[in-house]
């Protein structure tokens, strides 16, 4: 009798007699070389179209303060969806957190009563959401919608009852507190003495990491540090595993005693505050206006789009997030020729991945990259700036090319979307 070994596949080598299997790229060495990757893309088209406001202090500060309510949305959306969840009304729980956050900082007189009472608003908008999708059963998407025009039509009445009488504005809040800002004065000052030096690279980067270190206020701090927790909780806890195992089969979670019910209604409170936190945003850091009417111009949307960008992962959303903040701090810093400007970068990026897919025998994708450089090329040499009355846009724009995109690569969680009652089969 012959005894047969089985080897088992390693790690390192791959299956017995096969090709060596490839190491993995740790998450945070690719973030890294794609945040060099585009300081190198935005460092080239700078030198090359001599617009140094795509590199500038300025610009980047400006990014991330306009990043914040857009991560913090895109966060929101990731604990919903990654619990099978779609959260179209992320949009209405930003708009209740800024209501939140007005009202809290003024009555409160802190910034922090301001972001506990935007964090309770939007909440609450979660739990609302909770209660239609995952109790009674209602479809995700009419939820989100009626969520987003609930949560307009709610502050519009708050505002006309609480705040006119005082600010005599029914769109307009009374001035709030703001959150202080602090910097890394030593090595703020030493970056800056390198990016007036004008050095190409090195400069760019100086001017770009200065802008994240220069008056940085706590919130900001607080929002990009909810990224890594994320990630800890929802892939690094039991919890996190239960709860992500109730977006890809809610009923094999059911089967191993995991409350399907109770981690969704989690999910989702979780999801709106983090959503009024991004509202909060909008109101308390320096810069920004009082409550107004309508002031999220859609950024719970675009936030949902970083957070498909990022194929629901924290850290891909972090990239989608600056991506977006990026696109509108520019806009704000330089205006239409700065925009235009940056369509030479991304032509640059066209033409790498031209590159790759002709390396990697993907004649299709090539053709299509090289087209869409060449389109965007034309639209750069014929066009000194972007038309002012486009400008506003900006953001969207870049959504909605970055999404197209990255569609062929998704992979979202397999439940998302579907009623689940408990009990029931699949």
């Amino acid at each position: 009798m012959t005894n047969t070994v089985i080897e088992s596949p390693s790690p390192v080598t791959g299956p017995p007699g096969g090709e060596p299997a490839r190491r993995r790229i740790p998450g945070w060495a690719r973030g890294l070389l794609w945040a060099v990757a585009a300081i190198a893309v935005l460092a080239t088209a700078s030198y090359a179209t001599g617009m140094d406001v795509l590199t500038s202090s300025n610009t980047a500060n400006t990014a991330l303060r306009l990043a914040l309510p857009i991560l913090l949305a895109g966060l929101g959306g990731l604990w919903a969806e990654r619990s099978g969840v779609i959260n179209i009304g992320l949009e209405g729980m930003l708009i209740l957190g800024t209501w939140g956050a007005a009202w809290g900082a003024y009555f409160g007189g802190s910034v922090w009563t301001g972001l506990a009472a935007a964090i309770l608003f939007g909440g609450l908008g979660g739990l609302l959401h909770a209660v239609a999708t995952v109790t009674f059963g209602v479809n995700h998407i009419v939820s989100g919608v009626a969520i987003n025009l609930l949560g307009l039509g709610v502050t519009k009445y708050l505002a006309s009852l609480i705040f006119e009488p005082i600010s005599g504005n029914p769109r307009q809040s009374p001035v709030v507190p703001k959150y202080d800002t602090y910097s890394a004065t030593f090595l703020s000052d030493w970056l800056g003495d390198i990016e007036a030096m004008q050095r190409v690279f090195i400069s760019d980067a100086a001017g770009l990491i200065r802008g994240l270190i220069t008056q940085v206020t706590p919130l900001a701090v607080l929002a990009l540090l909810l990224v890594p927790v994320s990630y800890l909780i929802l892939w690094r806890t039991r919890f996190g595993l239960r709860l992500r195992s109730c977006g890809e089969n809610p009923v094999a979670a059911e089967s191993l005693g995991v409350n399907v019910y109770l981690h969704k209604y989690v999910a989702l409170a979780i999801s709106g505050g983090l959503a009024g936190m991004g509202g909060a945003s909008l109101v308390l850091l320096p810069g920004g206006a009082d409550y107004l009417e309508n002031q999220t111009n859609g950024r719970g949307f675009i936030g949902l789009a970083a957070m498909i960008f990022g194929n629901w992962r924290p850290g891909g959303l972090l990239g989608g997030a600056a991506l977006f903040g990026y696109a509108d701090g520019l806009q704000l810093s330089g205006g239409g020729e700065a925009v235009i400007s940056l369509l030479y970068g991304v032509v640059i990026l066209l033409i790498v991945l031209v590159v790759l897919q002709l390396f990697r025998k993907q004649w299709l994708s090539a053709l299509l990259a090289a087209a869409g450089a060449g389109v965007l090329y034309y639209i750069y040499w014929s066009n000194d700036a972007l038309p002012r009355d486009l400008i506003p846009y900006t953001p969207h724009f870049v959504t909605l090319i970055v999404l197209a995109v990255s569609a062929q690569k998704l992979r979202p969680p397999r439940a998302i979307g579907r009623r689940y009652r408990r009990g029931e089969g699949d």
